[in-house]
């Protein structure tokens, strides 16, 4: 952990310290002072100082780790008997990995780089989970109903609920020391992230500055729809905007340090311009950003959902997105604005936001272009959570952005950086190197030139065998896991993660190239 801002904590008491550090955004720690813990000097204004007098008090429990509101990865030592735990937040938003070296020791670190040269072994620490000495285990104390794939929800959608709950998540997350900013990129999620939050920031008693207009900021290839799409919902709001653009030269000159950072080869085309975005956001003297992720994976927001075959599978896909999102957009989400310092806050993925959106009937999620439910609009992809914040009186966003199609980040932000980015690994990966995949990489071989690219960017940073195990593997359509590829014969043994591939419903996927998508047989019989 991250020996900075007087960490570790630590109590005093006769018979010995106790002692901790974490990363967190804890956003209960007042109630929790004025509560759990009324009466106790904690000698510190932190959040994170909240969960050592919590263990003080009431020994570790999986109580305690549920009692807390936000995100953190902690270890928690106790002098007094020797005893330690270690836990991380409920959905891994907070990136935390543990090892053992060879004399045995137990380490656990935030970033994969702080232990790989001093563990045997290592592996991510999961989501939801803590580990106690006493036991030696790690044993999950995160333990929501909508967990369990065999729990299909039939509860009907209750918009006013809906809307209510996410406003909430919005509106603590405006809690701030530091000035604080929201990513745009003009979809829905992120525009509904700006818009409660510009029309909601007085309801925060711990806003930084209720007074003045929020920033926003976009960054995309020049002329790409989501500039476009944010300056729209930029002017409508009224923030303070501040567009960049960048160049597929600038993308591809940045891929090395990037996947240093974001210690994976997966999520790179969404990671390298939030990684640019991120970098001019911190030299403008933001601290703390919004941002929009999980709210596809919660209400099924990807466009290959159109071919789900029914409620019970498209809900279980729901939950294995969610369940593996600190694989994917939650770990770039976190990582690439983290390089500059830069936190990120993600209001979707609030727990409580969470146990009302995925005890939703599935039947309520699912689109069909078919149909308009209110006579108006065809039941797009997140079409409950669009019409939860449809106020013809006061509106959230303009109709034209409250019900814009999909467009994945790294598409949106221009399709010309995708296929450039697939051309630069067409040229640099020789047809030499290409026809000796196999004996570089034998385990989980890449399928494209790209991949090879990327991994080999990886491997040069993280050499150790156990970090391969660290990156997700599978076949995808359009973001998709690798189990719903089932859904469409056409699907089988393809891999292609942009919105793009799904060209009977996305607007532009008439025009899009498979070529590379499908596995030969030398990548089908390695996975990748």
């Amino acid at each position: 952990m991250d020996g900075g801002l007087g960490q570790p904590f630590h109590i005093e008491t006769p018979e010995g310290n106790i002692a901790w550090a974490l990363n967190s955004e804890l956003y209960n720690h007042q109630k929790l002072r004025d509560t759990a813990l009324a009466g106790v000097d904690l000698h510190s204004k932190s959040d994170s100082a909240v969960p050592g007098y919590l263990y003080q008090k009431y020994g570790d429990t999986n109580e305690l780790w549920n009692s807390l509101d936000g995100i953190f990865a902690c270890v928690i030592y106790d002098e007094r008997t020797g005893y330690f735990c270690a836990a991380r937040d409920p959905i891994g938003i907070c990136s935390m990995y543990w090892g053992r070296g060879e004399d045995g020791s137990i380490w656990f670190a935030s970033e994969l780089k702080a232990i790989q040269t001093r563990c045997q072994h290592f592996e991510i620490f999961p989501p939801g989970h803590v580990y106690r000495s006493s036991t030696g285990k790690v044993e999950r104390w995160f333990k929501p109903n909508w967990l369990d794939l065999n729990y299909i929800p039939d509860t009907p959608v209750d918009l006013p609920v809906l809307k209510q709950s996410f406003i909430d998540a919005v509106v603590k997350r405006l809690m701030s020391d530091a000035p604080l900013a929201i990513l745009l990129s003009g979809g829905l999620d992120s525009s509904l992230v700006a818009s409660v939050a510009v029309r909601h920031i007085k309801e925060s008693p711990n806003a930084f500055d209720k007074d003045h207009k929020l920033h926003t900021f976009s960054i995309g290839i020049a002329g790409s729809p989501d500039l476009q799409a944010a300056r729209k919902v930029a002017d409508f709001l009224g923030t303070n905007h501040h567009e960049f653009t960048f160049t597929v030269e600038q993308g591809i000159d940045a891929l090395y340090d990037l996947i240093y950072h974001i210690e994976s080869y997966e999520q790179v085309r969404a990671a390298v311009p939030m990684y640019l975005l991120s970098q001019r956001i911190k030299a403008m003297g933001e601290k703390v950003v919004l941002s929009g992720e999980g709210a596809d994976e919660i209400f099924g927001g990807y466009l290959y959902f159109h071919k789900a075959p029914n409620r019970e599978e498209y809900h279980r896909e729901c939950v294995r997105l969610v369940a593996r999102l600190h694989q994917w957009d939650v770990l770039r989400a976190n990582k690439a604005p983290f390089a500059f310092g830069l936190e990120t806050r993600v209001p979707f993925l609030d727990k409580n936001f969470l146990q009302v959106s995925m005890n939703i009937d599935p039947a309520d999620k699912m689109p069909n272009l078919k149909e308009k439910p209110d006579g108006v609009h065809p039941k797009l992809e997140k079409y409950i959570l669009r019409k939860a914040f449809d106020d013809p009186d006061k509106p959230y966003l303009p109709d034209s952005v409250l019900f814009r199609q999909k467009e994945q980040f790294s598409d949106g932000v221009g399709y010309d950086w995708v296929d450039g980015l697939k051309e630069h690994a067409e040229r640099v990966v020789t047809d030499e190197m290409w026809a000796a995949r196999a004996e570089r990489f034998p385990e989980h071989t890449p399928r494209t030139r790209e991949y090879y690219l990327l991994r080999s960017i990886f491997v040069d940073h993280f050499p150790h065998p156990d970090a391969l195990a660290t990156v997700p593997k599978g076949l995808s359509i359009a973001c998709s896991t690798e189990e719903a590829l089932s859904w469409d014969p056409d699907w089988a043994n393809m891999h292609e993660i942009s919105g793009r591939a799904i060209k009977t419903v996305h607007t532009s996927g008439s025009n899009f190239n498979l070529k590379g998508a499908a596995a030969n047989g030398l990548a089908l019989a390695n996975g990748v």
